[in-house]
Protein backbone atom coordinates (compact mmCIF):
# COMPACT_ATOMS: atom_id res chain seq x y z
CA UNK A 1 0.00 0.00 0.00
CA UNK A 2 2.69 2.71 1.02
CA UNK A 3 4.14 1.48 -2.59
CA UNK A 4 1.60 3.80 -4.26
CA UNK A 5 1.52 6.69 -2.51
CA UNK A 6 3.42 9.26 -4.68
CA UNK A 7 6.54 10.84 -3.67
CA UNK A 8 7.46 14.65 -3.86
CA UNK A 9 10.21 16.72 -3.09
CA UNK A 10 10.05 19.71 -0.59
CA UNK A 11 9.69 22.18 -3.57
CA UNK A 12 7.01 20.07 -5.37
CA UNK A 13 4.67 19.94 -2.62
CA UNK A 14 5.30 23.25 -1.48
CA UNK A 15 4.40 24.15 -5.16
CA UNK A 16 1.71 21.82 -5.10
CA UNK A 17 -0.03 23.69 -2.14
CA UNK A 18 0.57 27.16 -3.26
CA UNK A 19 -1.54 26.19 -6.49
CA UNK A 20 -3.85 24.49 -4.98
CA UNK A 21 -4.38 27.28 -2.76
CA UNK A 22 -4.59 30.18 -4.59
CA UNK A 23 -6.87 28.33 -7.18
CA UNK A 24 -9.40 27.68 -4.05
CA UNK A 25 -9.09 31.55 -2.41
CA UNK A 26 -8.51 33.08 -5.31
CA UNK A 27 -10.43 36.01 -4.37
CA UNK A 28 -11.41 35.87 -0.58
CA UNK A 29 -13.41 38.50 1.78
CA UNK A 30 -12.62 38.29 5.81
CA UNK A 31 -13.66 39.27 7.89
CA UNK A 32 -11.60 40.18 11.40
CA UNK A 33 -9.83 42.48 14.19
CA UNK A 34 -6.26 44.39 13.10
CA UNK A 35 -3.73 43.44 15.07
CA UNK A 36 -0.28 43.65 15.04
CA UNK A 37 0.04 46.45 12.41
CA UNK A 38 3.22 47.93 11.06
CA UNK A 39 4.34 50.31 8.06
CA UNK A 40 7.61 49.57 7.08
CA UNK A 41 9.70 52.42 6.09
CA UNK A 42 8.92 51.14 2.76
CA UNK A 43 5.07 52.20 2.91
CA UNK A 44 3.93 48.59 2.96
CA UNK A 45 1.41 47.49 5.56
CA UNK A 46 1.97 44.14 7.67
CA UNK A 47 -0.69 43.21 10.06
CA UNK A 48 -3.03 39.72 11.30
CA UNK A 49 -6.56 39.86 11.08
CA UNK A 50 -8.15 37.89 13.92
CA UNK A 51 -11.32 36.51 15.81
CA UNK A 52 -12.01 34.98 19.16
CA UNK A 53 -10.77 31.80 17.56
CA UNK A 54 -8.00 32.35 14.88
CA UNK A 55 -5.83 34.35 13.10
CA UNK A 56 -4.19 34.99 9.69
CA UNK A 57 -1.03 37.18 8.67
CA UNK A 58 -1.75 39.69 6.02
CA UNK A 59 0.27 42.80 3.86
CA UNK A 60 -1.05 44.82 2.11
CA UNK A 61 1.28 46.83 -0.52
CA UNK A 62 1.88 50.54 -0.58
CA UNK A 63 0.16 51.88 -3.95
CA UNK A 64 -2.76 49.73 -2.29
CA UNK A 65 -2.94 50.95 0.86
CA UNK A 66 -2.91 54.67 -0.60
CA UNK A 67 -6.35 53.81 -2.48
CA UNK A 68 -8.14 52.95 1.39
CA UNK A 69 -10.48 55.48 2.99
CA UNK A 70 -9.30 54.57 6.36
CA UNK A 71 -5.77 54.21 7.40
CA UNK A 72 -5.14 50.77 8.96
CA UNK A 73 -4.68 50.54 12.87
CA UNK A 74 -4.82 47.89 15.95
CA UNK A 75 -8.12 47.34 17.57
CA UNK A 76 -9.79 48.47 13.81
CA UNK A 77 -12.61 45.71 12.42
CA UNK A 78 -12.83 45.39 9.09
CA UNK A 79 -13.61 43.17 5.91
CA UNK A 80 -10.18 42.55 3.46
CA UNK A 81 -10.63 41.69 0.07
CA UNK A 82 -7.84 39.37 -1.46
CA UNK A 83 -6.16 36.39 -2.23
CA UNK A 84 -4.85 33.96 0.09
CA UNK A 85 -1.19 33.00 -0.95
CA UNK A 86 1.72 30.53 0.72
CA UNK A 87 5.26 31.39 1.18
CA UNK A 88 7.68 28.38 0.78
CA UNK A 89 10.50 29.32 2.70
CA UNK A 90 8.35 29.51 5.99
CA UNK A 91 5.46 27.06 5.60
CA UNK A 92 3.25 29.72 6.04
CA UNK A 93 0.44 31.73 4.26
CA UNK A 94 -0.73 34.90 4.14
CA UNK A 95 -3.71 37.11 2.71
CA UNK A 96 -2.58 39.52 -0.09
CA UNK A 97 -5.22 42.69 0.59
CA UNK A 98 -6.53 44.48 -2.28
CA UNK A 99 -9.03 46.65 -0.72
CA UNK A 100 -10.40 47.16 2.97
CA UNK A 101 -13.58 48.59 4.41
CA UNK A 102 -14.74 49.14 7.72
CA UNK A 103 -16.68 45.79 9.06
CA UNK A 104 -19.56 48.74 9.76
CA UNK A 105 -20.18 51.44 11.23
CA UNK A 106 -20.36 50.38 14.97
CA UNK A 107 -16.55 49.01 15.09
CA UNK A 108 -15.57 53.23 14.09
CA UNK A 109 -17.63 54.48 16.51
CA UNK A 110 -15.88 52.07 19.22
CA UNK A 111 -12.88 53.24 18.55
CA UNK A 112 -13.89 56.97 17.91
CA UNK A 113 -14.67 56.63 21.33
CA UNK A 114 -11.71 55.19 23.06
CA UNK A 115 -9.74 58.22 21.01
CA UNK A 116 -11.88 60.84 22.36
CA UNK A 117 -11.63 59.66 26.19
CA UNK A 118 -8.11 59.42 25.87
CA UNK A 119 -7.52 62.38 24.33
CA UNK A 120 -10.17 64.44 26.77
CA UNK A 121 -8.73 62.79 30.00
CA UNK A 122 -4.97 64.28 28.16
CA UNK A 123 -6.93 67.89 28.34
CA UNK A 124 -7.05 68.18 24.78
CA UNK A 125 -10.78 68.86 24.69
CA UNK A 126 -9.85 71.29 27.16
CA UNK A 127 -11.91 74.56 26.69
CA UNK A 128 -9.71 76.70 29.17
CA UNK A 129 -7.08 76.06 26.21
CA UNK A 130 -9.44 77.78 23.83
CA UNK A 131 -8.27 80.93 21.50
CA UNK A 132 -10.77 83.76 20.74
CA UNK A 133 -10.98 84.33 16.84
CA UNK A 134 -10.14 87.43 15.85
CA UNK A 135 -12.76 90.37 14.52
CA UNK A 136 -11.13 91.42 11.55
CA UNK A 137 -8.56 89.17 10.30
CA UNK A 138 -6.14 90.81 7.95
CA UNK A 139 -5.32 87.29 6.61
CA UNK A 140 -7.21 83.47 6.70
CA UNK A 141 -5.30 80.55 6.45
CA UNK A 142 -7.55 77.24 4.99
CA UNK A 143 -5.88 74.13 5.32
CA UNK A 144 -8.48 71.85 2.37
CA UNK A 145 -8.44 70.41 -1.20
CA UNK A 146 -7.43 72.52 -3.79
CA UNK A 147 -10.04 71.89 -6.03
CA UNK A 148 -12.84 70.67 -4.56
CA UNK A 149 -15.93 72.89 -4.01
CA UNK A 150 -15.76 73.82 -0.42
CA UNK A 151 -12.50 76.40 -1.10
CA UNK A 152 -14.79 78.20 -3.63
CA UNK A 153 -17.66 78.31 -0.80
CA UNK A 154 -15.09 79.99 1.54
CA UNK A 155 -14.05 82.36 -0.66
CA UNK A 156 -17.13 83.36 -2.32
CA UNK A 157 -18.23 83.99 1.49
CA UNK A 158 -15.43 85.52 2.88
CA UNK A 159 -15.35 88.06 -0.71
CA UNK A 160 -19.22 88.95 0.16
CA UNK A 161 -18.91 89.51 3.92
CA UNK A 162 -15.61 91.39 4.03
CA UNK A 163 -12.95 90.98 1.94
CA UNK A 164 -9.43 90.10 3.14
CA UNK A 165 -6.68 87.75 1.69
CA UNK A 166 -6.87 84.21 1.69
CA UNK A 167 -3.69 81.87 1.69
CA UNK A 168 -4.59 78.03 1.25
CA UNK A 169 -2.20 75.62 2.22
CA UNK A 170 -3.47 72.04 -0.27
CA UNK A 171 -3.77 69.14 1.33
CA UNK A 172 -5.14 65.46 0.78
CA UNK A 173 -8.74 65.13 3.06
CA UNK A 174 -9.00 61.70 2.67
CA UNK A 175 -7.02 58.48 2.33
CA UNK A 176 -3.40 57.40 2.88
CA UNK A 177 -1.48 60.67 4.15
CA UNK A 178 -4.30 62.93 4.63
CA UNK A 179 -3.79 63.15 8.43
CA UNK A 180 -0.22 63.59 7.94
CA UNK A 181 -0.81 66.34 5.34
CA UNK A 182 -3.02 68.54 7.36
CA UNK A 183 -1.02 68.22 10.90
CA UNK A 184 2.22 69.69 8.31
CA UNK A 185 -0.01 72.27 7.46
CA UNK A 186 -1.61 73.55 10.68
CA UNK A 187 2.62 73.51 11.80
CA UNK A 188 3.47 75.28 8.47
CA UNK A 189 1.44 78.40 8.70
CA UNK A 190 2.28 78.50 12.95
CA UNK A 191 5.90 78.86 11.61
CA UNK A 192 5.77 81.29 9.38
CA UNK A 193 6.68 84.99 10.50
CA UNK A 194 4.77 88.44 10.68
CA UNK A 195 7.03 89.90 8.43
CA UNK A 196 7.75 87.44 5.88
CA UNK A 197 6.81 87.05 2.06
CA UNK A 198 3.58 84.94 2.90
CA UNK A 199 2.49 86.39 6.24
CA UNK A 200 1.11 84.71 8.94
CA UNK A 201 -2.26 84.27 8.99
CA UNK A 202 -4.79 85.31 11.74
CA UNK A 203 -7.08 82.94 11.97
CA UNK A 204 -6.89 79.33 10.40
CA UNK A 205 -9.63 77.14 8.71
CA UNK A 206 -9.30 73.05 8.51
CA UNK A 207 -12.11 71.86 6.19
CA UNK A 208 -13.67 69.36 4.05
CA UNK A 209 -17.15 68.74 2.39
CA UNK A 210 -19.39 65.96 3.84
CA UNK A 211 -18.53 62.34 3.13
CA UNK A 212 -19.20 58.75 5.48
CA UNK A 213 -17.57 57.89 8.67
CA UNK A 214 -14.73 56.42 6.87
CA UNK A 215 -13.95 59.35 4.48
CA UNK A 216 -13.72 62.00 6.96
CA UNK A 217 -11.61 59.36 9.53
CA UNK A 218 -8.27 61.44 9.09
CA UNK A 219 -9.83 64.02 11.15
CA UNK A 220 -9.92 61.65 13.78
CA UNK A 221 -6.53 60.97 13.63
CA UNK A 222 -4.16 61.75 16.74
CA UNK A 223 -1.47 63.99 14.74
CA UNK A 224 -4.13 66.31 13.56
CA UNK A 225 -5.90 66.55 16.73
CA UNK A 226 -2.49 67.34 18.39
CA UNK A 227 -1.60 70.30 15.84
CA UNK A 228 -5.09 71.49 16.28
CA UNK A 229 -4.19 71.36 20.09
CA UNK A 230 -0.52 72.84 19.79
CA UNK A 231 -1.71 75.72 17.20
CA UNK A 232 -0.48 79.18 18.44
CA UNK A 233 -3.04 80.46 15.68
CA UNK A 234 -6.74 79.74 16.26
CA UNK A 235 -8.33 76.96 14.60
CA UNK A 236 -12.34 76.92 13.13
CA UNK A 237 -12.78 73.43 12.44
CA UNK A 238 -15.56 72.46 9.68
CA UNK A 239 -15.23 68.99 8.33
CA UNK A 240 -18.77 67.30 6.96
CA UNK A 241 -22.45 68.09 7.96
CA UNK A 242 -23.04 69.76 10.34
CA UNK A 243 -24.46 66.42 11.85
CA UNK A 244 -20.99 65.00 11.13
CA UNK A 245 -18.75 65.46 14.67
CA UNK A 246 -14.88 64.43 14.28
CA UNK A 247 -12.56 64.54 16.96
CA UNK A 248 -10.74 67.90 15.13
CA UNK A 249 -14.14 69.44 16.30
CA UNK A 250 -13.14 69.13 19.66
CA UNK A 251 -9.72 70.01 19.61
CA UNK A 252 -10.41 73.48 17.38
CA UNK A 253 -11.07 76.83 19.27
CA UNK A 254 -14.78 76.91 17.04
CA UNK A 255 -16.40 74.33 15.33
CA UNK A 256 -18.44 75.48 12.05
CA UNK A 257 -21.74 73.48 10.73
CA UNK A 258 -20.14 73.69 7.32
CA UNK A 259 -17.18 74.99 5.30
CA UNK A 260 -19.15 78.52 4.69
CA UNK A 261 -20.30 78.81 8.51
CA UNK A 262 -16.54 78.59 8.66
CA UNK A 263 -16.09 81.43 6.66
CA UNK A 264 -19.32 83.51 8.54
CA UNK A 265 -17.18 83.27 11.83
CA UNK A 266 -14.02 84.44 10.19
CA UNK A 267 -15.67 87.71 9.01
CA UNK A 268 -18.13 89.83 10.23
CA UNK A 269 -20.53 91.14 7.61
CA UNK A 270 -19.26 94.25 6.07
CA UNK A 271 -22.11 96.08 4.79
CA UNK A 272 -23.83 95.28 8.52
CA UNK A 273 -20.60 96.72 10.16
CA UNK A 274 -21.00 100.14 8.09
CA UNK A 275 -24.75 99.95 8.96
CA UNK A 276 -24.04 100.15 12.64
CA UNK A 277 -21.71 102.67 12.00
CA UNK A 278 -24.51 104.93 10.32
CA UNK A 279 -26.91 104.63 13.59
CA UNK A 280 -24.04 104.95 16.01
CA UNK A 281 -22.77 107.97 15.01
CA UNK A 282 -26.07 110.36 15.78
CA UNK A 283 -26.47 108.37 19.48
CA UNK A 284 -22.65 108.87 19.93
CA UNK A 285 -23.15 112.87 18.98
CA UNK A 286 -25.92 112.78 21.36
CA UNK A 287 -24.47 111.19 23.97
CA UNK A 288 -21.38 113.59 23.83
CA UNK A 289 -23.97 116.62 23.67
CA UNK A 290 -25.47 114.64 27.17
CA UNK A 291 -22.58 114.72 28.53
CA UNK A 292 -21.69 117.99 28.20
CA UNK A 293 -24.59 119.43 29.42
CA UNK A 294 -24.29 117.19 32.45
CA UNK A 295 -21.08 118.44 33.12
CA UNK A 296 -21.67 121.83 32.47
CA UNK A 297 -24.32 121.39 35.08
CA UNK A 298 -22.53 120.29 37.37
CA UNK A 299 -19.77 122.64 36.95
CA UNK A 300 -22.27 125.85 37.13
CA UNK A 301 -23.76 124.15 40.59
CA UNK A 302 -20.36 123.67 41.74
CA UNK A 303 -19.34 127.43 41.45
CA UNK A 304 -22.72 128.87 42.85
CA UNK A 305 -21.49 127.15 46.07
CA UNK A 306 -18.06 128.77 45.49
CA UNK A 307 -17.61 132.48 47.43
CA UNK A 308 -17.83 135.70 44.98
CA UNK A 309 -13.71 135.88 44.13
CA UNK A 310 -13.43 139.80 44.24
CA UNK A 311 -14.68 139.48 48.15
CA UNK A 312 -12.14 136.61 48.69
CA UNK A 313 -9.34 138.88 47.13
CA UNK A 314 -10.55 142.17 48.89
CA UNK A 315 -10.15 140.75 52.18
CA UNK A 316 -6.62 139.56 51.80
CA UNK A 317 -5.90 142.91 50.49
CA UNK A 318 -7.20 144.48 53.03
CA UNK A 319 -4.93 142.25 55.80
CA UNK A 320 -1.90 142.74 53.31
CA UNK A 321 -2.53 146.53 54.01
CA UNK A 322 -2.70 146.30 57.84
CA UNK A 323 0.17 143.82 57.85
CA UNK A 324 2.40 146.34 55.89
CA UNK A 325 1.23 149.00 58.69
CA UNK A 326 2.32 147.60 60.87
CA UNK A 327 5.64 146.34 59.61
CA UNK A 328 6.75 150.15 58.88
CA UNK A 329 5.34 150.67 62.69
CA UNK A 330 7.60 148.04 63.93
CA UNK A 331 10.53 149.24 62.17
CA UNK A 332 10.21 152.64 63.51
CA UNK A 333 9.62 151.54 67.46
CA UNK A 334 13.00 149.56 66.90
CA UNK A 335 15.26 152.37 65.21
CA UNK A 336 13.96 154.23 68.31
CA UNK A 337 14.98 151.57 70.65
CA UNK A 338 18.36 150.83 69.54
CA UNK A 339 18.78 155.22 69.92
CA UNK A 340 17.64 155.09 73.70
CA UNK A 341 19.69 152.46 73.84
CA UNK A 342 22.43 154.20 72.71
CA UNK A 343 21.91 157.05 74.38
CA UNK A 344 21.27 154.93 77.95
CA UNK A 345 24.79 153.20 77.29
CA UNK A 346 26.26 157.28 77.72
CA UNK A 347 27.97 157.41 74.12
CA UNK A 348 28.33 160.50 73.36
CA UNK A 349 28.66 162.40 70.24
CA UNK A 350 32.12 164.35 71.13
CA UNK A 351 33.78 160.86 71.76
CA UNK A 352 32.74 159.95 68.08
CA UNK A 353 34.05 163.08 66.84
CA UNK A 354 37.72 162.97 68.43
CA UNK A 355 37.95 159.08 67.33
CA UNK A 356 37.44 160.43 64.01
CA UNK A 357 40.11 162.79 64.42
CA UNK A 358 42.48 160.75 65.61
CA UNK A 359 42.05 158.13 62.37
CA UNK A 360 42.17 161.58 59.84
CA UNK A 361 45.52 162.12 61.57
CA UNK A 362 46.99 158.84 61.02
CA UNK A 363 45.92 158.67 57.64
CA UNK A 364 47.31 161.74 56.59
CA UNK A 365 50.62 160.95 58.01
CA UNK A 366 50.38 158.00 56.28
CA UNK A 367 49.79 159.69 52.91
CA UNK A 368 52.93 162.28 53.07
CA UNK A 369 54.87 159.31 54.23
CA UNK A 370 53.89 157.13 51.00
CA UNK A 371 54.44 160.64 48.67
CA UNK A 372 58.02 160.99 50.08
CA UNK A 373 58.94 157.75 48.53
CA UNK A 374 56.80 158.12 44.97
CA UNK A 375 58.80 157.83 41.31
CA UNK A 376 58.11 161.84 40.84
CA UNK A 377 59.66 162.84 44.60
CA UNK A 378 62.76 160.76 43.89
CA UNK A 379 63.35 162.18 40.63
CA UNK A 380 62.45 165.79 41.87
CA UNK A 381 65.48 165.37 43.91
CA UNK A 382 67.71 164.83 41.34
CA UNK A 383 67.59 160.86 40.18
CA UNK A 384 66.85 159.62 36.56
CA UNK A 385 64.70 156.39 35.51
CA UNK A 386 67.02 154.53 32.75
CA UNK A 387 65.47 152.31 30.15
CA UNK A 388 65.62 149.83 27.54
CA UNK A 389 63.67 149.68 24.29
CA UNK A 390 61.74 146.83 26.27
CA UNK A 391 60.75 149.25 28.65
CA UNK A 392 63.12 147.40 30.94
CA UNK A 393 64.35 149.55 34.39
CA UNK A 394 68.54 149.36 33.78
CA UNK A 395 70.50 149.60 36.57
CA UNK A 396 74.15 148.90 35.41
CA UNK A 397 76.58 150.06 32.29
CA UNK A 398 77.10 146.32 31.59
CA UNK A 399 72.97 145.84 30.52
CA UNK A 400 72.82 149.53 29.14
CA UNK A 401 75.64 148.34 26.69
CA UNK A 402 73.54 145.56 25.87
CA UNK A 403 70.34 147.38 24.45
CA UNK A 404 70.15 149.51 21.45
CA UNK A 405 67.99 152.19 22.68
CA UNK A 406 67.61 153.93 25.84
CA UNK A 407 64.54 156.38 27.41
CA UNK A 408 66.09 158.26 30.68
CA UNK A 409 63.78 160.21 32.68
CA UNK A 410 64.15 163.23 34.86
CA UNK A 411 61.95 165.27 36.74
CA UNK A 412 60.75 167.28 33.80
CA UNK A 413 60.63 165.22 31.07
CA UNK A 414 62.38 161.89 29.06
CA UNK A 415 65.20 161.95 26.91
CA UNK A 416 65.95 158.75 24.09
CA UNK A 417 69.60 157.71 23.29
CA UNK A 418 71.68 155.15 21.80
CA UNK A 419 74.67 154.02 23.00
CA UNK A 420 78.22 154.67 20.93
CA UNK A 421 80.91 152.95 22.67
CA UNK A 422 83.77 153.90 25.34
CA UNK A 423 86.90 156.23 24.62
CA UNK A 424 88.61 155.01 27.83
CA UNK A 425 87.91 153.75 31.34
CA UNK A 426 88.03 157.57 32.97
CA UNK A 427 85.83 159.01 30.42
CA UNK A 428 83.28 156.05 30.51
CA UNK A 429 80.87 155.60 27.74
CA UNK A 430 79.11 158.39 25.32
CA UNK A 431 75.97 158.42 24.27
CA UNK A 432 74.25 159.60 21.03
CA UNK A 433 71.09 161.38 21.88
CA UNK A 434 67.91 161.21 19.86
Amino acid sequence: MIENIPEFSVTEISAAIKKTVETMFARVRIKGEIFGCKRADSGHYYLALKDENAMISAVCWRGVAAKFGVKPEDGLEVIATGKITTFAGKSSYQLVIEDMEIAGTGALLKLLEERKLRFANEGLFDPLHKKPIPYLPRVIGVVTSPTGAVIRDIIHRVSDRFPCRIIVWPTLVQGDGAAEQIGEAIKGFNSLKENSSIPRPDVLIVARGGGSLEDLWCFNEEVVVRAVYDSKIPIISAVGHETDTMLIDYAADVRAPTPTGAAEFAVPVKSELQAKMLLASPRMINAVFRLYNENKNVLEGLARGIPDLEQILGDNIQKFDQQTERLELAFKNYLTLKNNALVLNEIKPFYIKNTLERFSQALESLSVRLQSVSVEAVLKRGFAWVKNQRGQTIYNTIDAKKSSLLAITFADGTIKTRPMGKKDELQGDLFDLL
